[in-house]
């Protein structure tokens, strides 16, 4: 239905991978590993993607890297198609040509994902760094929460072979984490201001 609704499979797949990843870049190698299609059906899609607007790209280190534009005035109501979020009201950017659509907050992620539900009770997780190509955190992985420690150490090992890339990960309770940022810890001020994808943000700290 979707497919057909779209034009093809491999735009889906890049538009689920996209509105997802919101915040995440990818090249054109990477791409077609994550989706599993043929690397000239990914880049005759990118170009269309690109050409509509719904996504940008940039070069950096010899590669073109693309994500998902958030300016795009219909971002809203394709996160809600293919992002895996529950139904938001539009922002002002987004809704504006949308007649008769209340603006209102953006979307956030509301959902924890599964496999971060087996680590234990995890209150705030986030990707930076490698993940978004922004180094200001100095970290790759941020979980905050109560959780296994084995279990977040299987976690990131399984993050590393499925990224295919040694990753930077820390660890805090939520009592440490609030403490850090009501002194204005120099490291939680980079990881707020940091370019993120909020996997989960249960008491909204990250907001």
């Amino acid at each position: 239905m979707i497919e057909q609704l779209f034009g093809s499979k491999t735009r889906v797949k890049l538009l689920h991978l996209f509105y997802e990843n919101p915040n995440r870049s990818f090249y054109v190698r990477e791409i077609t590993r994550k989706i599993d299609e043929q690397i000239n059906s990914v880049r005759r899609e990118l170009a269309n993607l690109l050409s509509i607007g719904i996504i940008t790209s940039d070069s950096s280190n010899n590669k073109v890297y693309y994500e998902v534009n958030q300016k795009y005035a219909y971002f809203v109501p394709l996160q809600e198609i293919f992002g895996g979020r529950k139904p938001r009201k539009a922002t002002k950017a987004a809704a504006k040509d949308l007649p008769g659509e209340e603006v209102t907050e953006p979307i956030k992620q509301v959902d924890e994902p599964a496999d971060l539900k087996q680590l234990g009770n995890v209150e705030i997780a986030c990707l930076l760094g490698q993940f978004t190509r922004d180094e200001t955190s100095g970290i790759d992985v941020l979980i905050v929460g109560s959780v296994n420690q084995n279990a977040l150490q299987k976690y990131i090992t399984e993050l590393e072979e499925q990224e295919g890339k040694e990753l930077r990960y820390t660890h805090f309770s939520l009592e440490d984490f609030r403490y850090r940022l009501q002194i204005k810890d120099r490291f939680m001020s980079n990881v707020l201001l940091s370019k993120k994808q909020v996997l989960v943000d249960k008491p909204g700290l990250l907001a």
